[in-house]
């Protein structure tokens, strides 16, 4: 180009029809830059998100936001599922669910629903894939979540394969589920709730949980009027450490512990003996602050009981 503008007067265009043509073309020009513009930041979302690429497969080993991704492999997913004897009318909950594997197979193995709760939207992306695969998609979810922040207090079945720390600070969160919610973990273990069932196979560990109510406290019992009992109140004391119990009743002159005392979901069994030798066993369900069943002595029948707890 010249200094005098670039074109010459003879034999070219004329400066006036030059500016004409391009106030004429610059709409167009616009419409083009933006054109390029998406299709540049398509390409570069694509290439930031692989989930978006039916090819996309993740990488044993690869970091998520807690842990890195391991998968668990299908005999411990069928032995977990085992444990928890899951059913057509159980809703597992994956908490971490990577791929979708468990979800998947809680479906398609056993029947259930399942929810997958995965941090990585790419792994989620990948979860939904496999499950049209496998034919289940109308049974199965998959959720970008923090397992932290989300609510799956529905779970009937909670799976998990996290880390030591990470089932620590989940602890609390389970144990307020309804009881009878049954938890089953890959390879890492609840620290002091001990599991009510571990398995090894071929040194790999699976640990189960039945998250037991909350019975903790002093009980005021009743039991009903019957042709062995009387009508008769008293008090007894439980003391819970997670599905473990030990307790005492109140007798003459002080206390007397309570025989094998059992809690399992909300299914609560004890036997004690009364101040005349007698031995008395109870068997009731847990409800909150209730608990409804039928006591019973040797070659007596059995009498209904309840029992309400005692405010602290």
């Amino acid at each position: 180009m010249g200094r005098s503008g670039g074109i010459r007067r003879s034999g070219g265009i004329r400066r006036s029809s030059f500016a004409n043509a391009a106030r004429a073309l610059k709409p167009l020009l616009h419409l083009a830059a933006a054109a390029c513009l998406c299709a540049a930041t398509l390409a570069g979302a694509q290439s930031a998100n692989p989930a978006a690429n039916a090819d996309y497969q993740p990488m044993i080993g690869q970091d998520g936001k807690d842990v890195i991704w391991v998968p668990t492999t299908p005999m411990i997913i069928d032995r977990m599922m085992r444990m928890a004897q899951v059913t057509p009318r159980d809703l597992v909950v994956d908490l971490g669910s990577g791929d979708g594997r468990v979800a998947i197979a809680a479906a398609k193995d056993f029947g259930a629903r399942a929810r997958g709760l995965e941090y990585n939207p790419d792994m989620v992306a990948l979860s939904r894939r496999e499950a049209a695969k496998a034919g289940v998609a109308e049974r199965v979810s998959f959720e970008e979540a923090d397992i932290f922040k989300s609510d799956f207090s529905s779970a009937t079945v909670v799976t998990m394969y996290l880390l030591p720390t990470l089932n620590l600070e989940l602890r609390p969160t389970l144990l307020k589920m309804k009881p009878g919610t049954r938890v089953a973990s890959h390879q890492f273990d609840m620290g002091d709730w001990e599991p009510d069932e571990q398995a090894d196979l071929a040194g790999r560990q699976c640990f189960f949980w039945i998250v037991p109510a909350q019975v903790g406290g002093t009980w005021k019992f009743k039991t009903a009027a019957s042709s062995t009992y009387t009508t008769r109140e008293f008090e007894i004391s439980l003391k819970q450490t997670f599905q473990k119990l030990s307790g005492w009743q109140t007798v003459t002159n002080g206390k007397s512990g309570l025989r094998q005392p059992l809690l399992r979901a909300d299914q609560l069994r004890f036997a004690l003996v009364d101040d005349k030798g007698v031995e008395h066993e109870f068997e009731g369900q847990v409800n909150g602050a209730r608990i409804t069943g039928q006591v019973r002595s040797a070659g007596g029948r059995p009498a209904s009981f309840e029992a309400t707890r005692i405010p602290d």
